[in-house]
């Protein structure tokens, strides 16, 4: 079973982002998406649990949402209203071989960006 694993690091900062909630969804045929769980990041900006398990993986496409406004907000960041970045959802395939996906999200109040990590 392929695992999956993320990290937040605040470059405006220059941290780890500690507390940023991010869902993960799984992409229904119909293209509904199925909110699979909720985590909060830890002091190091990473989940201290498992994001997929075996009872809940399967091959398809996945998404996550990095909620950064809030996170931002509450570090009080001087955010214009509305601010330009709100949530970033990032979607990815998973496919049935072994592998482990790691997606770090690199974050300031007016960009980001995300690679597969390893």
């Amino acid at each position: 079973m392929p695992s999956l694993s993320t990290h937040v690091l605040d470059l405006y900062h220059g941290t780890p982002a500690q507390n940023v909630q991010i869902d993960l969804y799984f992409q229904q045929e119909d293209e509904s998406k199925q909110l699979i769980k909720t985590v909060i990041t830890n002091a190091d900006g990473r989940i201290d649990e498992q994001l997929v398990t075996n009872e809940i993986w399967k091959p398809g496409t996945y998404e996550l949402v990095f909620y950064v406004e809030q996170y931002f907000k509450e570090k009080s960041v001087q955010l214009p209203t509305p601010n330009f970045l709100t949530t970033i959802p990032i979607r990815f395939n998973m496919t049935d071989t072994p592998s482990h996906y790691h997606i770090p999200l690199l974050v300031t109040p007016w960009g980001y960006q995300v690679y597969r990590g390893s």
